[in-house]
């Protein structure tokens, strides 16, 4: 009885978040709900509707948060029953997407890349050794989804970030894709259209294909050499758009 009403409580104290950074004002306010109402590991969180007239946020933004929790590995989503704590938190206990400062945005973005360097480039490599035929498949689709946007669009930012997220867990080690995602997020919150210019690391597009046959031959040095290849495209890119 005293868990509901801390349960209630709680979720009555959920309120409307601002226009800017909700991504991150969602994950702070799921996150206090947690502790507040003394959620327990197997316990179910509130609906996405709840959560969506609550917060006053679009279901797009409720989903991406969830998916950063699963990505931490806080929450499992369950099809057609809900979402549920995996761990217990405590206030001191979360964590939250890394942000980058505005105001050198040349030089935060360059700062940012190089730690993406040494954890992507490992991911790869990790993965050309460990993906299964299971990982194989979901990254090829991953894969042929992103070249089917591009090829469309001429452009395909989330299908990218899909793909990689298929090789980081086809290294079945929780940690590249619970870092690599949030140093992602705080990357690429610029560039839906980056500096103005809607072609940025376009370049790099063929390189998506040569690493996951680089993966699937089970090439390490090549798996780390297209990487290398991709990031040097988008620095190049960064300080070109920045002068």
């Amino acid at each position: 009885m005293h868990a509901a009403r801390a349960y209630e409580s709680a979720i009555a104290t959920l309120t409307p978040l601002p226009a800017l950074d909700r991504a991150e004002s969602v994950s702070r306010a799921l996150a206090d709900f947690i502790v507040r109402s003394a959620l327990r590991p197997g316990d179910r969180l509130p609906t996405e509707r709840a959560l969506m007239e609550a917060l006053a946020v679009g279901r797009s933004t409720v989903r991406e948060v969830i998916r950063q929790f699963q990505a931490r590995g806080i929450v499992e989503s369950r099809k057609g029953s809900g979402t549920y704590l995996l761990r217990a938190l405590t206030a001191g206990s979360v964590s939250f997407p890394m942000t980058i400062d505005t105001g050198a945005l040349r030089d935060r973005l360059l700062q940012t890349l190089e730690v993406r360097r040494g954890l992507e480039v490992e991911a790869s490599a990790v993965a050309a050794c460990r993906a299964g035929d299971a990982d194989i498949a979901v990254m090829e689709q991953k894969l042929i989804e992103m070249e089917r946007v591009h090829f469309d669009k001429g452009t395909a930012g989330r299908e990218d970030l899909a793909f990689h997220l298929a090789i980081y867990d086809a290294t079945h080690n929780p940690l590249f894709r619970q870092l690599l995602e949030q140093i992602r997020e705080a990357f690429e919150h610029f560039f839906e259209k980056p500096f103005d210019r809607p072609d940025f690391a376009r370049r790099s597009f063929p390189f998506h294909r040569e690493l996951f046959d680089a993966i699937r031959s089970r090439n390490t040095a090549l798996a780390r050499d297209k990487t290398i290849a991709i990031l040097a495209i988008v620095e190049e890119d960064i300080k070109a758009m920045s002068q």
